[in-house]
Formats: structure tokens, sequence, C-alpha cells
């Protein structure tokens, strides 16, 4: 929800500006004069707009909007006037506002401009950010964090941007590693440099050396020209390795050796190549496990984990996906020429109980295809087809988490399924059925079928006829279901 600070020494008019933005869906703040609006915008980073009257006594609209536009010159605002003299409202203008209404203003044009000047600030939010990126130069501050376990993730990494020391990054696939290394960079001395990604699962074990490296022109078969290799290409800035336990073991040992000498051997060279390069790993595996296999150089990896930061997963740092959500809306909007204001009250609650075992980039990938299929302003649940069939289930009696797992309905069984789940957990505080594999992820349905039905065999006591109606489904599908999942309907004497 965006935030409106609304700015006027006139009580009744500050009251009626605010009922007509909040009407809108908008939060608000009120200030009663220049110098109050001043200090709030330097308290609140919340606010995003700003609707200043230009008349007040002490500070002016006028003064206020400098001083604002000095400390956030990205924060939007629109200037109120009650005479309209065109030369206050060009001054005013020149000075960074974005537009201006006479008041008293209808609801629909303060809307209007409200909406057109948010538009155009997340335009410019998201072209800034473009520029960061394509300069190397996004920092923390570009990152969405504001969840508390990203908290020691913004800190470790703020401390390792100020040194060159090897970082490397853990977590789960999709958490964003990489915006995590760029903004190491981009908060170090190394900002605006070289900053190379390579995704060491995805090279050729036969380029690998090649790729890294480089190699001379008639070096091997194919090797028409030289190729300076990725160590080269990041020479005075950062080179990231995703997915660095993919490594073949030939590879690390010329990778260990380039970060001891701080050289590489071009395939085919005759002398090495000086790189003054920083080395940020990332990967999803445990490598520590890898070393014990022996799949992975125990020396390389001492090397590698100086400096080790875990990456949350997105379903433990919840607070950032409305956060999440609109910086994606922002930036498909700018990308594909939308004009999707956000979400709807109700999809936001079904975004946020999903679990997203894809992370932040199954998040990016589902708004982008929402923000596609919308029709209107707002994304709605129909947007998002892949969690249309997902409905929250109520959460157990017992000290279990609060947000429940969620359940697809991808066939004729799976509304009983999730009706009867739901009858068992609110009935039975410790239903015996696992949602969820070991590694974090739905099972399938067919398992949670199978088991939900060894569940009510249980407690219903073998009565076959309570159990499907229990279930929702008739007898005869309820055994078609025994003899698919080898159940034994022999020990069903009670049906």
């Amino acid at each position: 929800m965006k935030t409106i600070l609304i700015v006027d020494d006139d009580p009744a008019q500050r009251r009626l500006l605010q009922a007509a933005v909040e009407r809108q869906g908008f939060a608000t703040r009120t200030a009663a004069d220049g110098l109050a609006a001043v200090e709030a915008v330097e308290r609140h980073a919340d606010i995003d707009l700003v609707l200043l009257d230009l008349v007040m006594p002490g500070m002016t609209g006028q003064e206020a909007l400098r001083e604002i536009r000095m400390r956030r010159a990205d924060l939007a605002c629109i200037v109120l006037t009650a005479s309209g003299g065109i030369d206050t409202v060009v001054q005013a203008m020149q000075a960074g506002a974005c537009d201006f209404f006479v008041k008293p203003a209808s609801p629909e044009r303060i809307l209007v401009s409200i909406r057109n000047a948010l538009d155009l600030s997340n335009l410019k939010t998201e072209v800034v950010r473009l520029k960061k990126k394509a300069h190397n130069q996004l920092g923390f501050e570009d990152m969405v964090a504001a969840a508390p376990a990203m908290g020691p993730v913004v800190r470790l990494g703020q401390r390792a941007a100020k040194s060159t020391i090897p970082v490397l990054i853990t977590g789960e696939s999709g958490v964003g590693k990489e915006l995590l290394a760029r903004a190491i960079q981009g908060a170090g001395e190394r900002a605006g440099r070289p900053f190379i990604t390579v995704n060491c699962g995805a090279i050729p074990e036969n380029l690998v050396e090649s790729i890294l490296f480089g190699h001379v022109k008639g070096a091997f078969t194919g090797a028409s020209d030289n190729h300076a290799g990725k160590f080269v290409e990041a020479n005075g800035g950062t080179l990231f390795l995703d997915e660095v336990g993919e490594l073949p073991l030939d590879a690390q040992v010329k990778l260990l050796r380039v970060l001891q000498e701080s050289e590489v051997d071009p395939v085919g060279a005759k002398r090495p190549v000086k790189v003054d390069v920083r080395i940020i790993s990332a990967t999803n595996k445990d490598l520590a496990k890898l070393v014990e296999a022996g799949r992975f150089r125990e020396d390389l990896y001492y090397r590698l984990n100086v400096y080790p930061i875990e990456a949350p997963p997105l379903r433990n740092r919840r607070e950032d996906i409305p956060g999440l959500v609109a910086r994606f809306i922002a930036r498909f909007n700018a990308e594909e020429g939308r004009a999707v204001r956000g979400c709807a009250g109700e999809t936001m609650a079904l975004i946020e109980a999903f679990d997203w075992p894809g992370n932040v980039r199954q998040l990016e990938n589902a708004v982008f295809r929402a923000v596609i299929l919308c029709e209107g302003e707002w994304l709605r649940p129909e947007d998002f087809p892949q969690l249309s069939g997902f409905a929250p289930i109520a959460p157990p009696a017992n000290d279990a988490p609060a947000r429940a797992p969620l359940i697809a309905a991808n066939d004729a069984f799976a509304p009983q399924l999730a009706n009867a789940l739901a009858a068992a957990q609110t009935v039975d505080a410790t239903p015996n059925l696992r949602i969820f594999d070991d590694g974090g992820h739905l099972r399938t349905l067919e398992l949670i079928e199978r088991d939900l039905i060894e569940l009510a065999i249980e407690h219903y006591a073998g009565h076959m006829s309570e159990i499907a109606r229990r279930l929702g489904i008739g007898r005869s599908t309820l055994y078609r279901k025994l003899r698919e999942f080898g159940l034994d309907e022999a020990k069903f004497v009670n049906g």
C-alpha cells in the first residue's frame, strides 16, 4: 500500500484530502506546515508521494519542496494552490514538482494526479535501477531486505564489501545469491568495475578450462581466435562463480592455482597472465558433504569458504513478499508497457500463504505471467493460474506453524482431499499426514492421497461406507484407490 503525505495548514483541507485519498485505498500521513513535512520525510521512509500546499505560514511550500528534494530527490511531489497563479506553479515545477492542481479539486482529479505521479516515480526508479545494474553499481539499498531474516545477511554483506575477502554464498536455488553478490561489489571499492558471472553447472566439461582461463589461437581444434577467458574479463572487478560445486575435479585444481597465484594459464599460451579478481562463489549444495564424498577438493573448499553467507529461503522472509511483488510489477510494467497498479487484497493473501519452493525466482516468474495476463488494474487470484488450485488449510490446534501447507486441486479427488484434510486437522491435533518431503517440497498428490486414506481407515476403524462418505467419494472409487495404492482390502472387515 502506497503512503501519501498530505501537507496543508488548513485542518479542514487536510481532512478533505485525507478522506479523498484514503477512499482510493492509499495510506496517509499529515503535516500542518512545511517544517513538519520535511521532518516527516526524514523520519518516515515509507512515504511514496507528497501533496504539498504552496501557501503556508512559516516555511512556505516552495521552501519545503526544495528541502524535500534535497533529502529525497526520487520522492514525487504534487503541489496544491488556491489561486492558480501561473508563475507560482511554474516555479514549483522547476523546483521538482511533478504535477499541480487548484483547490478545491475533485476526487477524480486528485486520483488521476496521484496515479500518474506514482507511475512516473516507479518508472524513474526502474530506470535508475537498470542503469546501476548495467554499470555494476547495485547496492544493498537496491535490495528488498526488510525481513528480520535478512538483517544478518545484509550486515555480513556490508562488512564483506569493505574488503576483498573471498565470499561463499549458500542457499536454495532461486533465493537471490547473484543479487547479493552484486550488492557486495556495488557497496565496495570495485563498484562500477566488471562483474562477470559464470554458471559452473552449465559449462561443458571439455570447455571449462577454455571458458574460465582462455585459450590462444590454434590451441585445439576449433580455436580459430584468441579467447581471453572469464578471469581476464573480470580483471579489476569481481568473478561470480555460481553453482561452484558443479565444477569438475580437474578444473578445481586449476582454479585453486589461480586463487593462490593470481594468474591464469590460457590453453596453449607460453606464459601466464596476471589477474586482479575478487572471487564470490555461490552454491545450493553442501560443499562439506561433497568434500567428504570426494567430489570437491578440500583445499579449494577452504580457499572459497573464507567468509560464508547463507541466504534464507523466501518462506523464511515472508515480510519481503509484498515489496518483492511491488518491485516486480514496476519492472514488468516498464518492460512490457503494462499499467498494473498492484495486487488485490485476496491475491496478496494467496501469494503470502504459498511457500514458494522455487523462492524469489519462482515468485518473479509468477508475477511476470500475472502482469501479462491481467486485464484490469489489479492482479487477481485468477491471474496466478499456478496458484488458483491452492487453498490454505486451516492450521492445527497444536503448536505447529501458523502458516498451513497448501494442496493442489489438480484432479477430481483433490477437492475432497483438501476438505478432508482440513477436517482432519481440525478434529485431530496431530494427524499422521506429511504434506512436505524431507527437502521441504510438496509431496505428490498421489502419496498424500494414500496417506489420507490410511489415516481415514485408522480413524474410522475400517468402516468403508463412513470413510467414503467422509472423503466425499463413492465406495467404488475408494476401493479403486485401495487397489491403485496396493492397500490390502482383506483387513477391512467392517465395511
